[in-house]
């Protein structure tokens, strides 16, 4: 028997992972939401592998920061010429940029993979309510 919520509508059979029950709206015909669908594990596991390929790390930014203020240091005490510290806090500025696109990218993958999720999730809703309601 499946479990209704509020409005009667039928929800997901599965726990989340605290272990209290998941409360998405399901279609009459399913017993899971497409996060707990066995059959869609495949799919939800090359999704988050694309959203996990990129790793930017906040060690990279601190490392980055000290050097940038040991660069800083190294000039003002006259321990590294002004030339090569400009060459270097330049590319320095380009790694923070790659960080940022790096960031970017894998937030968009990670939004990418949300949106895929609910569409599936509509579509899996709207299957089951043409069927329980003759549309």
């Amino acid at each position: 028997m499946l479990k209704r919520g509020v409005g009667g509508m039928p929800r997901c059979q599965a726990f989340k992972g605290d272990g209290t029950p998941c409360e998405r709206i399901i279609g009459a015909s399913q017993t899971y939401c497409y996060s707990h669908d066995p059959a869609a594990a495949e799919a939800r596991r090359k999704t988050a592998s694309r959203a996990g390929k990129v790793k930017t790390t906040s060690a990279e930014i601190r490392e980055a920061k000290q050097q940038l203020r040991t660069l800083a240091d190294d000039v003002i005490e006259g321990r590294v010429d002004k030339g090569r510290a400009s060459v270097a806090a330049q590319v320095l500025g380009v790694l923070q940029k790659w960080v940022e696109q790096e960031r970017k990218i894998k937030e968009t993958d990670e939004l990418a993979k949300r949106v895929q999720e609910l569409e599936e999730q509509q579509a899996q809703n709207m299957r089951g309510w043409s069927r329980e309601y003759g549309w």
